[in-house]
């Protein structure tokens, strides 16, 4: 087994280096010095220390453009970095290289509600067992993503709504602990709007939402090519906004809630009420044949010809359209990007989500606003964690991870 621990970058301008190596693949030293207009000596320079700290190193030489030719520049090949993804209901878990390409992955079925504890326990297991498989001993840096807030530099989770037990619990240094490596933890859909900003559908994108929609609903925010997350670590917790004076409690304790209405748990209870009430012959098949119904059994009864469950997944898309419609005169976003579980029902929820916010938003707003669904699925929260990790390991000491 190899180790692909290695020294941290000592300057911004370090820093700056590895982000285009990682973003952009291999540059000459004449490439990177014009994009980060410095001298050619200076590149140079900065690169042969890289070299020293197992960060970079050059590859050859370049194509000519006439005259001398110059070096290829690219990460060092040893790096590694774990990304960890915990939804309410299952876990991603993965293995990239230093320009985040996913070399392995594993997948488990989990219950946030089981703790911390056993949940991390599993979350470790898997890393270690994927961290095997592409031979590394210890990896550079992991970044892990929790479904509910978080105290980004703190490295806990704050007040989680669906999460028992995991207030204050310190999950950056579980982690760390576990892994010997540096960690950063962030809330999920900020972990997987940053996964979609590195290597999906948001990659030209500057200023995008993330919505994604599982068992809970929440929005990533992306500003000027910057995450936000506002004073608390809250920004774009979108399921507890209210879309009905009355309705279903919610698991914040609330009532109205959007998420209480068209999270995969709502769509759950709606489709096994629609069962037992008779009003879906199918969903009570499935129900009979099953114990239970998850939101993927209403894309099941659709596909089935079921209208109930059409009527269910019109309701959801049209609840979820009505909040993004005010995030979009809000926000002024140039892309919306749907992903989470829930999106397994398809097109017949995006284009009720679309219909309804663009019909609700001003028309200056959404005359060029893409509404489309995320394509990277389980990869997305694991690029994204493993990109939060490369930014704190690729900075200056003393500026990231624990």
């Amino acid at each position: 087994m190899s180790t692909s621990l290695a020294g941290r970058a000592e300057t911004p301008m370090q820093a700056r280096l590895l982000a285009h190596l990682r973003d952009d693949g291999p540059l000459s030293r004449v490439q990177l010095a014009d994009r980060m207009n410095v001298s050619r000596t200076t590149i140079a320079a900065e690169v042969n220390r890289l070299g020293e700290l197992g960060l970079a190193h050059e590859v050859g030489p370049a194509a000519s453009r006439g005259g001398r030719r110059s070096t290829m520049v690219d990460l060092a090949p040893g790096i590694r970095f774990v990304g960890i993804s915990i939804g309410a209901t299952g876990m991603s878990v993965g293995v990239t290289d230093g320009r985040l390409a996913v070399l392995a992955t594993r997948t488990r079925e989990c219950d946030i509600r089981q703790g911390p504890e056993a949940v991390l326990a599993t979350a470790l297991e898997l890393a270690r067992e994927t961290l095997e498989e592409c031979g590394v001993e210890r990896p550079m840096g992991a970044g892990v993503g929790v479904p509910g807030p978080v105290d980004f530099h703190r490295g806990v989770s704050v007040s989680p709504p669906i999460m028992p037990g995991w207030d204050g619990y310190p999950v950056r240094d579980a982690v760390s602990r576990g892994l010997g490596c540096p960690v950063v933890l962030d809330n999920d859909v900020n972990v997987l709007a940053i996964g979609e900003q590195h290597a999906g559908v948001a990659r030209a994108a500057r200023d995008f939402l993330y919505v994604k929609i599982g068992t809970g609903i929440g929005c990533g925010i992306v500003v000027d090519g910057e995450l936000y997350r506002g004073v608390d670590g809250c920004a774009g917790d979108i399921g507890h906004i209210r879309v009905q004076d009355f309705g279903p409690t919610c698991a914040c304790g609330n009532t109205g809630c959007l998420e209480a209405f068209s999270g995969g748990a709502a769509l759950a209870r709606d489709a096994t009420e629609a069962a037992r009430a008779g009003r879906s012959p199918v969903l009570a098949e499935l129900l009979a044949e099953k114990g239970e119904l998850t939101a993927a059994d209403i894309g099941i009864a659709v596909s089935r010809g079921d209208a109930q469950a059409v009527q269910l997944i019109r309701d959801s898309g049209h609840r979820v359209g009505q909040v993004l419609a005010s995030l979009v005169s809000f926000f002024n976003p140039g892309l919306i990007v749907i992903g989470g579980r829930v999106t397994g029902l398809g097109h017949a929820l995006l284009a009720e989500i679309r219909g309804v916010t663009y019909r609700r938003s001003l028309p200056l707003a959404t005359g060029n606003l893409p509404i489309v669904l995320s394509e990277l699925g389980d990869e997305g929260g694991v690029i994204g964690a493993a990109r939060l990790i490369s930014s704190s390991v690729y900075a200056p000491l003393g500026s990231g991870a624990s």
